[in-house]
């Protein structure tokens, strides 16, 4: 893993920080029991398996 040689400024570092945007997830409708459910796109298969059930 990769390791800073020197301390990073208080600036620079929320400046990186900065950087780094959270997305949402691009979802997908499926369709489980006769009802059509959007889930996030890598979780489809396992909705699909039954390992996870939608709420509601």
């Amino acid at each position: 893993m990769a390791v800073p040689k020197r301390k990073m400024s208080r600036s620079n570092t929320r400046h990186r920080r900065a950087q780094w945007k959270a997305s949402t997830p691009q979802l997908t409708p499926v369709t489980i029991d006769g009802v059509t459910h959007r889930v996030p796109q890598r979780l489809v298969r396992a909705f699909e398996r039954g390992l996870l059930r939608p709420d509601g």
